[in-house]
């Protein structure tokens, strides 16, 4: 048993191998569980800059850093975004289904931004539009000798039985334990669809001046799975890149220009806070570093888009955001408690079912649980067992420069329902309108694994004493 060096796409990768079975020594208590596993190896430093997961592509202007996500409401759009160094070169992406010989095109814009001493590449988006639904498209970028070919596969339309497989990744970084992470995401048999990813991406602002080229390694270095299946990004405190003593005021600089968003689709006036529809969900993005008080943008357009939510069509709710609301490790302990005592009403009256977040760099899950009895009157402050409220999931444990985040509260809450430190993925598997999976892979283990699961079972369908659906 050990660790063994893989390839895979072209990159190289550590996985321990050994025993299919894994034992592990639980503390049990009536809160929850406590994994007592303990990682032997972590090495929380960025990979160096000639790292092959960074290598740029060959050839004069070669598009880098391809990366894809939904472009529209409900699925039958793309935005496609890469980066050329020398010039800006072509803007269009050639796009064709699978098996055909008619090719389409779509034109984008260019752009690029100053970061203190660094300028950007030329970056480009391009929104594809009008997409027939589960289909696979084939999709070029680039000119003349430089191009660079891809694939990407479209929902099926949106229903309420379709069923569909997201990958939770959040907090990612850039190390070495972040290339298992992504190594193990795109090996584990459960095959997601598409990346809902809940903020913290580059951690280029733990660098001297917020080096931006650890943007540009990064957008590298995870191209070769964003370039193929939409990544949902969710901004964290990492992407603020907010610093005015080296001259830099303004918040998001980075992230926006790098990372486009279909927010206008759902109304948003930001693309820090937007919804999409795919398959049978409906994914709503949240802001944790952005005004959202009463009456602020994010607050009218969040409380609205709830009272759009159409349950019959995309039965499953889901909210991302960066910062969780429950959190019983030391580290960021009750950050989220001011954006709880705002939202945490609304997530239970629309019986959201499963709120992921990132920020604590572990994993935890709790149960059904709400705490918006509280007041100050009453004095009721202690969470209670809520069955409209939904799963809180912290999955910040991409594998980041910073570290695990190894001290928890002692006792573990009564809402906690399983907590560790160590780093990893998840899967939410959707099967039908009432029932889905959710499990979190652990790096260590072998990709089938699940260290830790638990089915749902849909708030709302529940209420609606709709009959069970058989899951496939």
């Amino acid at each position: 048993m050990g660790f063994k060096l893989y390839s895979f796409a072209g990159f190289s990768f550590y996985l321990f191998v050994g025993l299919t079975l894994h034992l592990q020594v639980l503390e049990f208590c009536s809160a929850g569980t406590t994994s007592s596993y303990v990682r032997k190896y972590n090495y929380d430093i960025d990979m160096p800059l000639d790292s092959d997961v960074f290598r740029v592509p060959p050839g004069y202007n070669a598009p880098q850093q391809v990366h894809i996500t939904q472009g529209d409401s409900e699925g039958r759009g793309v935005i496609v975004s890469w980066i050329t160094a020398d010039e800006p070169g072509s803007n269009i992406v050639l796009y064709w289904p699978e098996n055909s010989k008619h090719i389409f095109r779509a034109d984008g814009i260019v752009l690029t931004y100053k970061y203190y001493n660094y300028t950007s590449g030329f970056i480009h988006h391009c929104t594809v539009e009008d997409l027939e639904y589960d289909t696979k498209y084939n999709y070029e970028v680039g000119i003349g000798n430089t191009t660079r070919q891809f694939w990407f596969v479209t929902p099926p339309k949106v229903g309420p039985d379709v069923p569909y497989t997201f990958g939770l990744i959040g907090d990612l970084g850039q190390t070495f334990d972040s290339n298992t992470t992504v190594a193990h995401y795109q090996l584990n048999p459960a095959k997601g669809q598409t990346v809902l990813y809940v903020g913290d991406l580059s951690y280029a602002d733990d660098y001297p001046y917020h080096n931006n080229i650890r943007w540009d390694t990064w957008g590298r270095f995870t191209e070769r799975s964003a370039a193929y299946q939409p990544w949902i990004w969710t901004a964290g405190n990492h992407e603020i890149d907010f610093s005015p003593n080296i001259g830099e005021p303004k918040p998001f600089k980075p992230y926006t220009h790098r990372y486009f968003v279909p927010y206008r689709p759902s109304d948003s006036t930001s693309p820090l806070w937007y919804s999409i529809k795919r398959a049978s969900a409906h994914i709503i993005v949240m802001s944790s570093y952005s005004g959202y008080g009463k009456y602020t943008p994010q607050y009218k357009w969040f409380t609205s888009e709830l009272s759009r939510v159409n349950r019959n069509e995309t039965p499953w709710l889901i909210v991302l955001m960066h910062c969780p609301m429950y959190n019983s490790y030391e580290t960021h302990y009750m950050e989220g408690e001011t954006m709880r005592v705002m939202y945490e009403k609304w997530l239970v009256e629309y019986k959201v079912d499963v709120v992921f977040a990132g920020h604590v760099h572990s994993y935890e899950r709790s149960e059904r649980v709400s705490n918006i009895r509280y007041n100050i009157v009453n004095k009721r402050c202690t969470p209670t067992k809520d069955e409209s409220a939904p799963v809180y999931i912290t999955i910040g444990d991409g594998g980041n420069l910073e570290g695990l985040a190894t001290k928890m509260t002692e006792p573990q809450p009564e809402y906690s329902a399983y907590r560790e430190a160590s780093f990893g993925h998840g899967i939410f598997d959707v099967k039908n309108r009432t029932h889905a999976h959710f499990s979190w892979h652990r790096n260590q283990d072998g990709v089938a694994i699940e260290a830790d699961s638990v089915w749902l079972h849909n708030r709302y369908w529940k209420t609606m004493a709709e009959p069970s659906i058989a899951v496939s």
